[in-house]
């Protein structure tokens, strides 16, 4: 499915990318690291429409997060990948939040970043509260937003 597809995935799906050519044997590791940086899984965390400048236009786009690194409990770093929605990877949608799940939104400018799907209503505020971020949104998942995507044909495998 190509990217352009995934961008209308709702935030917080899983996606996994990828470029369609074999997994090397473990003993070749250059090879091994390119191609797991031509192949992944992330969660939609950021969606981008196109931006057009005086002298340069840039294609929409989607950010996904892979992951953290951490030490004990505090985050060191966090992996995001930006795709183009040109991209020559191949994408497919592996999960969709599910029905009452509840999305932690943060608004950056014109758009907004998934900072967290929690189980429920009551994990999304503990979440909240502990992390101290300002200017977030709680989103529910509701069966309308699951139901729509089935109709339109966008659900998952």
């Amino acid at each position: 499915m190509p990217a352009y597809n995934v961008y209308d995935a709702p935030l917080g799906s899983l996606i996994r990318y990828f470029d369609g050519t074999p997994k090397p044997p473990a003993r070749f590791t250059k090879k091994l690291a390119a191609w797991q940086s031509r192949n992944g899984v992330g969660r939609l965390v950021r969606k981008q429409p196109s931006r057009e400048r005086a002298t340069y236009t840039a294609p929409a786009s989607i950010t996904l997060h892979e992951g953290n690194f951490a030490s004990g409990s505090v985050i060191l770093v966090t992996v995001m990948r930006t795709h183009s929605v040109d991209s020559h990877l191949g994408f497919e949608i592996v999960e969709r939040p599910k029905i009452g799940m509840v999305r932690v939104l943060h608004p950056i400018g014109d758009d907004e970043e998934l900072l967290h799907l929690a189980e429920n209503r009551e994990a999304a505020e503990l979440w909240l509260a502990k992390a101290g971020y300002s200017r977030c949104r709680l989103e529910e998942i509701t069966a309308d937003e699951v139901g729509a995507d089935v109709v339109e044909g966008r659900a998952a495998a």
